[in-house]
């Protein structure tokens, strides 16, 4: 790629506008080779100019046009170092320059067929047609002078833009994502062959860094892990081990009454068998009776009566903190000498709207190990967090690179608030979703887009989604075709289809799914209905019973290793049946843990089972409808 002996800094800095995905930046280009740093988006030119040979512009939830837009200084763009804009840094590139950006008639949040002019630089080696990611409500409808346009989407409208002659590119997908499907080799160009770096940069050993910054952060004290029996938690407990000794780590498993089948008994097995003496605290009633204080000063709880979805990740993510505290003083623990260790990552921190993620970055969902408790933990330098720097599949790398047992490391992601934010609560009420119109809207897509005889019915619920770097709390609809089809005669390409264009039409629509079973057709009798559900034991034992069916079918057929996660919800549609609730089954792939796309039947689920989850779960008592999550990440998340 470049030229000689490289010349100049070579490292990139990533302007941080408050993207989900902004760390995936800095983590494609770590995998390059090339040096890199998240700053805040407003960093002064003297601060950037001679100590960086790139920028990249992250995404953001903001308009670049807005009273209340992140500050970014213009002259940035005039030091003659190359930059790169990614959905709001393409906006801004435009906007700055003197181009126009205005709100779009619709937004999008899905993968999309583009056009690009391939005669440039950034899509050099590259097709003219690409498949991309385009998220976003905003759109360049003016070119700022000296520009020119290099990508088009549907319609026409102008998606890549660049001032070959300034070296400033822009973008309005996500080239980080893997859902583009050749952004890698888009940013390697812009490093490469517009940036001009060598991609000479050694990263230290990452297995390394971690044991010293533990280290360094706990000095002579102890440490104690809190383990859930995912592999974040294992891998970090097996760092903190190796880091200080086994005699100073102390390891605890809280069982707060939300884990799976036989969890926690199978859990302390397999950790003991890698030397992890675990203490199983069993807090059931404790978690059930919680209840917290939110930043606005709100009393929420307790937990066994919350409803919102949001409540109940805080009240489980302070009590966790509580009940730690009290575990500290039943092992005699100095709780001044003590640290806690936590397998956070960095999507974790990201959905939260951590600042060690992101500076600006909008809440998507608290996560338990990132609640206002433990960033107060945080600050008062309590918490380390060995791996808040690592995604999914590199935490997968590094747990087998430290021996731990083949099934632990490739245990199916479980949240560590259990299956309590699987069950979609509901006091009873059907919560308002879709408008006449909107409805009408759906029908018609439908009606176009397939000559299959489906039905359709909006669910009585409301699931959280990610829509432009923001939070969603919106419509799920749920097709369906007569009762007698079987699952390998069903379009699942054409219902797939129909599921990335709703949500694109119908903004508020987040989430698509198939119904197994009798056909429901919108506003029929029951398809309304909806059944008063809490976190009480009866409701979590349903779930619970539901999960086991799907996670022993997926040991049958060998499936852990082909998808990345397969949550189980339950949701509190009766469908007539007094009484009664359903359940969602979100067979998901991804690498990056930020985007991903449901899993394929047929392709990605064996046929057989597929066949054997519908009816196992449809064999649970209390269990009205099985349906099947057709939606990718945007725009919907990958838990309800």
């Amino acid at each position: 790629f470049s030229q000689g002996k490289p010349k100049g800094p070579q490292k990139v800095a990533i302007l941080d506008a408050g993207a989900q995905y902004g760390k995936l930046i800095d983590r494609r280009v770590r995998e390059l080779n090339v040096e890199s740093e998240v700053v805040p988006l407003d960093t002064p030119p003297s601060k950037l100019k001679g100590n960086y040979g790139a920028i990249i512009i992250s995404g953001g939830p903001g308009s670049c046009y807005a009273a209340d837009a992140p500050a970014f200084d213009p002259a940035v763009l005039e030091m003659g170092i190359p930059v790169l804009g990614v959905c709001y840094g393409y906006q801004l590139l435009n906007h700055v320059c003197g181009g126009k950006v205005e709100k779009a008639e619709k937004r999008e949040d899905r993968q999309e067929a583009i056009q690009v002019e391939s005669s440039s630089t950034l899509y050099h080696g590259l097709g003219k047609t690409q498949t991309v990611l385009l998220t976003h409500g905003d759109s360049v409808t003016k070119l700022a002078p000296g520009f020119a346009a290099t990508g088009w989407a549907g319609g026409g409208h102008v998606v890549a833009l660049e001032n070959a002659e300034k070296r400033l590119y822009g973008v309005q997908f996500h080239p980080e994502v893997d859902l583009t499907e050749h952004g890698i080799a888009m940013v390697k160009n812009f490093l490469f062959r517009v940036a001009r770096l060598g991609g000479s940069y050694t990263p230290k050993s990452r297995h390394q860094a971690a044991l010293d910054e533990i280290r360094e952060a706990v000095g002579s004290k102890d440490i104690l892990v809190l383990v859930s029996g995912g592999v974040d938690s294992s891998v970090c407990a097996a760092l903190c081990r190796e880091a200080i000794g086994p005699a100073r780590v102390h390891a605890i498993h809280v069982d707060h009454g939300f884990m799976r089948l036989h969890e926690s008994d199978t859990v302390k097995v397999a950790l003991g068998k890698v030397g992890i003496d675990l203490h199983v605290v069993n807090c059931t009633s404790d978690f059930a009776r919680a209840g917290t204080t939110t930043q606005k000063g709100k009393k929420i709880g307790p937990l066994i009566e919350a409803i919102a979805p949001e409540d109940k990740r805080m009240i489980i993510g302070d009590t966790f903190m509580t009940v730690t505290e009290a575990a500290v003083a039943s092992l005699k623990l100095d709780p001044n000498n003590v640290y806690l260790a936590q397998g956070t990552l960095r999507p974790d921190l990201i959905e939260s709207g951590s600042h060690l993620a992101s500076s600006k970055a909008d809440v998507i969902k608290t996560h338990h190990n990132d609640t206002a408790l433990v960033r107060k933990l945080r600050d008062e330098g309590k918490i380390v967090e060995p791996l808040k720097d690592y995604h999914k599949d590199e935490v997968r790398a590094l747990g087998k690179g430290l021996g731990l047992p083949k099934h632990l490391v490739w245990r199916q992601p479980f949240p560590g608030p259990g299956l309590a934010i699987r069950v979609l609560c509901s006091d009873g009420t059907r919560p308002e979703t879709l408008t006449a119109a909107e409805v009408s809207k759906v029908r018609a897509l439908i009606a176009k887009a397939s000559d299959m005889p489906l039905s359709f019915t909006v669910l009585p619920v409301r699931t959280v989604g990610v829509q432009g770097d923001c939070r969603s709390y919106k419509a799920a609809i749920a097709l369906s075709l007569p009762g007698t089809t079987d699952v390998a005669k069903v379009d699942w390409p054409g219902l797939f289809a129909i599921a990335r264009q709703i949500p694109s039409e119908v903004p508020n629509v987040s989430r698509t799914c198939f119904m197994f079973g009798d056909p429901v057709e919108q506003g029929a009798p029951g398809s309304e209905d909806v059944t008063a559900t809490v976190c009480s034991q009866p409701v979590v034992d349903q779930l619970r019973q539901a999960d086991h069916v799907v996670s022993t079918v997926m040991l049958k057929h060998n499936l852990h290793h082909e998808l990345s996660q397969v949550p189980v919800v339950l949701f509190p549609a009766s469908f007539g049946v007094k009484g009664n609730r359903s359940v969602a089954l979100r067979p998901f792939i991804t690498r990056d843990f930020m985007t991903g796309t449901p899993a394929v039947p047929g392709k990605d689920v064996p046929f057989a089972a597929l066949r054997e989850w519908v009816k196992g779960v449809q064999d649970v008592e209390g269990i009205s409808k099985v349906v099947y999550d057709l939606t990718a990440k945007p725009p919907g998340t990958t838990e309800w």
